[in-house]
């Protein structure tokens, strides 16, 4: 099973869930595999604190251009929809930055004057926590290209396990790329104004991928009612709330898991693992 683990925003408490949820399984000695797509600031290494044991370049495919078999006929950047690759008289100019490696260029290039070379994006990371097997991936500084990376981060998923997809935050392109595929999504939020209204995207953003999907409800008791309200009126399940406690807020701070603090909190997340599997089936 792939759980994958999302907010509207950042902040909410997304990778303490993940996290958390991760060695409440692995305690019940389920294979557990963490994969960490925020790849733009993946942090749970700081509490999970694997030992990495191999690290891989990522590499994306960007177009080369020979000028000298080139005609400068404009194919390649009719078909470019991310302007990666511009043809202004007799030049060619590339983008790499903006190249989503679709090989559409290389593909209809009537000369074969275009061929791919290589741009690195980043580095994935395997290690162990434990009975965890740990992922994740680190992108290169100045680098946006990020959905690459994740779907190597993702490529390792194993069937036999279950997998724990800690998301980038937000509904942009990095966030569906890691959600698709998920058997279920737990979307975590905060009981505030902004709160809400980033949790309303990030549910349009999971109903047009189709997957099932529950709230977390993170420091539960500060704010107002009306995540919980609207969680009624749309029908989507309130799987967990965690009240707002200071230990808990220190232990982050330390890069310490708060069931390490609340050992009890172990099998709360185990139960919410049980009730994913039967609103999955």
């Amino acid at each position: 099973m792939i759980i994958s683990i999302a907010s509207g925003k950042g902040g909410t408490g997304k990778t303490t869930i993940a996290t958390n949820l991760a060695v409440s399984l692995a305690d019940q000695k389920e294979k557990v595999q963490f994969l960490d797509c925020d790849v733009e600031e993946p942090n749970a290494h700081l509490f999970l604190k694997p030992e990495i044991y191999e690290t891989k370049k990522i590499n994306a495919l960007v177009p080369k251009v020979d000028k000298d078999k080139c005609d400068f006929c404009g194919k390649c950047a009719e078909i470019c929809q991310f302007s990666a690759i511009a043809v202004i008289g007799n030049t060619v100019l590339t983008f790499p930055e903006l190249c989503h490696s679709c090989k559409g260029c290389v593909m209809v290039c009537p000369k074969d004057a275009i061929t791919d070379t290589e741009r690195e994006l980043g580095v994935l990371e395997k290690g162990r926590a434990g009975d965890i097997e740990f992922i994740h991936g680190r992108l290169r500084i100045g680098e946006a290209m990020s959905p690459p990376l994740i779907k190597a981060v993702k490529e390792t998923i194993k069937p036999n396990h279950i997998a724990i997809i800690d998301a980038p935050p937000g509904t942009s392109c990095p966030v569906i790329t890691a959600l698709r595929g998920s058997d279920f999504t737990i979307l975590v939020t905060e009981p505030t104004p902004f709160g809400l209204n980033d949790l309303i995207l990030a549910v349009e953003a999971v109903r047009v991928l189709g997957i099932p999907f529950g709230i977390v409800i993170n420091r539960s008791d500060v704010g107002d009612s009306r995540v919980v309200e609207y969680a009624h009126q749309e029908g989507i399940p309130i799987l967990l709330e965690i009240t707002d406690q200071r230990k808990i807020a220190e232990a982050y701070s330390k890069g310490i898991m708060m069931t390490e603090v609340f050992p009890e909190w172990k099998e709360k997340f185990q139960q919410l693992y049980q009730q994913i599997k039967q609103r999955e089936l």
